[in-house]
Order: C-alpha cells, then sequence, then structure tokens
C-alpha cells in the first residue's frame, strides 16, 4: 500500500513526459491503479494531451468492467472533440489510433484529406499543395490532435514541423530523419515503414513524396501551426 500512495504522489507531482512510463507502473498495481488513472483522467477532462491519451488507450484496450463502465459514462467517444468546419466525421480515426492500428489510421488520414479539398480530389485519391492550402484549421487541428494525444505525443503533422525547422527547413533531412529515406533508397511502402511506437518522432502520418516536396511544404507551412 505504501508503494501505491509513494507511486500515486510521484505520478501527480511529476511532469507529463515523465507520467507516461509511470501510468504502465500503476496498472501492475491492479485495480487500484486502474483507480488512480480513472480518477486522474476524470478531474483532467478539459486537457488533452498524450498523457490523458495513453491513460485513456489502455482503460479502453482493457477488458476490465470497471474501466468500461468509466469511460461508457464519462468518455463515451473517446477525449478528442471531432471538430470540423466542413462537417468531416473523424470518428473512425479516433477509434484506429485509441487501437494503435497506425497503418489503417495512416491510410485513413490521407482519405480525410481528400474529403478536406473536395470531391475533384476524392476522385483522383490526393491533394494538390493548393488544396492544402486552402484546409481550414479546425480540421487539420483535429486530425494533428489525434495523431498527437494517441501516439504519446509521437506522430503528427506539429511534431514533424518542429522537426522540419529544427533542420532548418532541409528536406532532405527530413526524410532521412523520418526514416522516410536511407541514403538515396525512398522507404518501401507499407513494408519498409513502422507502423507503432518503436518508429522515430514524426515517422507518421505518411506523405507521399515521390511527386515532389509540395504538399508536404503546404502541410507544414499551414497557418494552423502559427497560433
Amino acid at each position: 500500500m505504501n508503494d501505491l500512495l509513494t507511486l500515486k504522489d510521484k505520478f501527480s507531482q511529476t511532469s507529463d513526459k515523465n507520467r507516461i512510463p509511470l501510468i504502465s507502473e500503476l496498472i501492475n498495481q491492479g485495480e487500484e491503479g486502474y483507480q488512480i488513472l480513472r480518477d486522474f483522467l476524470l478531474s483532467n477532462k478539459e486537457q488533452v494531451n498524450p498523457v490523458m491519451g495513453k491513460i485513456y488507450q489502455l482503460l479502453k484496450n482493457n477488458n476490465n468492467a470497471e474501466n468500461k463502465k468509466f469511460l461508457n459514462l464519462y468518455f463515451p467517444k473517446g477525449i478528442v472533440k471531432l471538430l470540423s468546419d466542413k462537417n468531416i466525421d473523424y470518428s473512425e480515426l479516433q477509434r484506429l489510433l485509441i487501437e494503435q492500428k497506425y497503418q489503417e489510421a495512416d491510410v485513413l488520414t490521407r482519405v480525410k484529406l481528400c474529403e478536406l479539398a473536395g470531391e475533384t480530389a476524392i476522385k483522383r485519391k490526393w491533394v494538390y499543395f493548393t488544396e492544402v492550402e486552402k484546409f481550414p484549421a479546425t480540421d487539420l487541428t483535429t486530425i494533428d490532435l489525434l495523431w498527437q494525444v494517441y501516439s504519446e505525443g509521437k506522430f503528427g503533422y506539429k511534431i514533424q514541423r518542429q522537426i522540419w525547422l529544427s533542420l532548418g527547413k532541409d528536406y532532405n533531412q527530413l526524410w532521412t530523419k523520418l526514416q522516410w529515406k536511407s541514403g538515396n533508397k525512398w522507404t518501401k511502402y507499407p513494408q519498409e515503414f513502422i507502423w507503432d511506437l518503436s518508429a522515430p518522432n514524426g515517422h507518421l502520418p505518411l506523405s507521399n513524396q515521390l511527386r515532389g516536396v509540395r504538399v508536404m511544404d503546404a502541410l507544414l507551412s499551414h497557418p494552423v501551426w502559427n497560433n
């Protein structure tokens, strides 16, 4: 019991970055650990960040009856509010990311970008950079937040942008850093990409660079990230 109280105090007082590894330690304590996590999730429900996402994922993907009852009562659809200026439904994307089905989520993300661009993009199944520039900030924020929150803060456009800026906007360095390219060799899709949290920061979601950098540049330069 003393160990549990010590762990609880440590969890409540440390930074978000240090909380994530402690979540598994709390789960190893059984029902008392789960209760601490449920209480934390409820008392911080206005916050949407990778710590909250990790707790939610572990509660959701566990068959514990109390966890199911708690989530159905307080978080029936996940912890990210699915806002859209174009009435696009992101609930399936949230479900896939909660379940850490990152490859399926990556495919669906590209579908959603086409939906944002409109009927012509949906038919051609990819977007032009000029269409990306017109994406609503609300929708890009929702997509990015879903990726960040359910990946322990590793994935998403904002993470990719931070890496890109740190490299002086050098795309050749960015492709290597994201492990989208090794030397002169592009990473083969899908078998050579990493579809779990062992991937490097920013590895997902993918953007096809074989047509050039303009779509990626439009995504990373979108005004939403300046807010």
